[in-house]
């Protein structure tokens, strides 16, 4: 029977639910995709290899948010790559923005940002996204992201003001070299990955002050350089996905707080809202 398949993909992830023609809803998960850094046919074989395995019936349908698909040629990369897999389906992709603002506002005016492996904001009219602050990447944005956290986190590390205390168990944990992290973050493909990967450190030291507001001037900086230049930040609600907004929630809504703003929605994963939008259309 006819199916839509739906995907939310980050660059370290993708969520995929594929709903039946009788409204049966099944998941999969496999690894995330960035069109920036990876090619279709890249893409297809990991696609052929990990999804493929996971679904069953045809798919008529296919609805793609990806992260780095903000360009018409990006998404044609991810949409080559599907079209391969499915060749009698039709295929739409979006930017992963669209699926956070779907997700998080549905048909409401709104505020909806990102903060994952990376980091990203819009307004939203309850419609189509009207206004962008560029997020400009892991190398000149993507602040209080993953990937934002394990850069502060190795330089820190490297450059030597990282707390004693915390220099022990961060060894233990990564054995990190200044070879091995220039190498990686310089010369191999999908540094954001590799950088994303330290933040967990984080986390799990979050009871650490030093972390505590390692993570909160991430966060004060995402609504410094990204929030408040929507001009109707304060008239709007402020909804957040993704899982460092998730797991750092309470820090995230000190930060808003401080500010005298509300944030309200913080969804680890916007694919259950994704999935209620395209079932109601």
């Amino acid at each position: 029977m006819p199916s839509t398949l739906i995907a939310d993909s980050g660059s370290t992830k993708t969520d995929w639910r594929l709903i039946s023609a009788e409204g049966k809803i099944a998941q999969a998960k496999t690894v995330g995709f960035n069109p920036y850094h990876q090619s279709s046919e890249d893409i297809a074989q990991k696609l052929q290899k990990e999804l493929l395995t996971q679904l069953s019936g045809e798919v008529t349908s296919i609805h793609f948010y990806g992260a780095g698909c903000s360009t018409e040629s990006a998404c044609q990369t991810v949409k080559d790559a599907l079209i391969g897999l499915f060749p009698n389906s039709q295929v739409q992709v979006y930017n992963d923005l669209l699926a956070a603002a779907r997700a998080l506002c549905g048909h409401q005016p709104g505020i909806a940002c990102i903060i994952g492996t990376g980091a990203n904001s819009c307004q939203y009219d309850g419609k189509e996204i009207v206004d962008n602050v560029p997020p400009l990447g892991y190398i000149m944005g993507d602040e209080g992201s993953a990937t934002w956290l394990g850069k502060q986190l190795l330089n820190s590390y490297f450059k030597r003001w990282m707390p004693d205390e915390l220099k022990a168990p961060f060894e233990k944990r990564f054995s990190p070299s200044a070879g091995d992290t220039l190498e990686q973050v310089y010369r191999q493909p999908q540094a954001n990955r590799y950088l994303a990967q330290f933040s967990r450190f984080a986390f799990h030291h979050l009871k650490h002050p030093w972390v505590a507001k390692l993570v909160y001037s991430g966060f004060d900086e995402f609504f410094d350089k990204n929030i408040v230049r929507y001009p109707d930040f304060q008239q709007l609600p402020i909804h957040f996905t993704g899982g460092v907004a998730f797991y750092y929630s309470n820090l995230l809504r000190q930060v808003a707080n401080d500010r005298g703003v509300r944030v309200q929605n913080i969804l680890e994963s916007p694919i259950a809202g994704l999935t209620l939008f395209h079932q109601n259309q």
